[in-house]
């Protein structure tokens, strides 16, 4: 078999399949990414608050990116990592350490296979890769915004990856688990997730209304909400299933609204 029948056109639900750069230093390694996701056939980049203004038209960048301009171009920029999943449907964080309330890291191989059930349960749904900058990854509360994270397992003291490197390494397993199924038909039932913008809603909603009943002091919040977000990250929200708690949380601020006014 020679070589060039390895290579074979990329399946159609890696379309929708993000890789999201959060807070870039080095426009090279934007650039570098951007080779990566083209080579593996990914097409989606979002680049969430670089260093650099503009950090797809710079030259450095413009130069590691070879023949992936077109990904480099068409790459979107966003102020924050919120916005930048805000219609994800499974958020995969890549973090070569473990965080505070955030999910385990799993390797590679299971975040690709969790990835590709999500695209194929549901057309609609979306999948973003999350990376963080190069020298310190991923923050404590970037991670706990992820429903599940993936490390890139290596040698003890010494696995830290360049951010491209990291990016190539995920979208080549994540191409190798979608080809794998090419082939054999879809078993899940259909199902929908809830978007991670309406997710975050949910958070912002259950917490006035924590406040509103006595549950959380804001003063001194402790560990109740990255708790809570962990918990709910797990259970993978239908968007039913998001409606009926923010009607919970409507109800509960009613209630706790009514007995202010009736201790007056």
């Amino acid at each position: 078999m020679s070589a060039q029948c390895l290579h074979v056109s990329t399946p159609a639900a890696l379309a929708r399949v993000a890789v999201v750069l959060v807070r870039p230093s080095h426009p090279g390694n934007v650039g570098a990414c951007a080779r990566a996701m083209r080579v593996m056939g990914l097409r989606e980049l979002s680049i969430v608050a670089p260093r650099h203004a503009g950090v797809n038209a710079h030259a450095d960048a413009v130069a590691f990116a070879s023949h992936a301009l077109d990904v480099l171009e068409a790459a979107r920029s966003f102020d924050s990592l919120e916005s930048a999943v805000a219609d994800a449907t499974l958020v995969i964080g890549v973090s070569a350490e473990p965080r505070e309330f955030a999910p385990e890291p799993r390797e590679p191989e299971i975040a690709a296979r969790e990835a590709l059930d999500e695209l194929e349960a549901n057309e609609q749904h979306r999948v973003a890769f999350v990376f963080g900058t190069e020298r310190t990854g991923l923050s404590v509360a970037e991670s706990q915004r992820c429903q599940s994270l993936c490390a890139i397992p290596g040698e003890p003291g010494y696995h830290s990856l360049n951010l491209s490197q990291a990016v190539q390494l995920i979208a080549y397993v994540l191409r190798r688990e979608a080809l794998s199924r090419v082939a054999r038909p879809t078993r899940a039932p259909p199902s929908s997730h809830a978007a991670q913008a309406s997710v975050e809603a949910l958070f912002e909603h259950l917490e006035r209304a924590l406040v509103a009943i006595g549950c959380l002091d804001p003063s001194h919040p402790k560990k109740l909400m990255p708790r809570l977000r962990r918990l709910f990250g797990r259970a993978r929200l239908e968007p039913e299933e998001v409606e009926l708690l923010r009607g919970v949380c409507t109800e509960a601020e009613r209630t706790a609204a009514r007995a202010r006014q009736g201790a007056r």
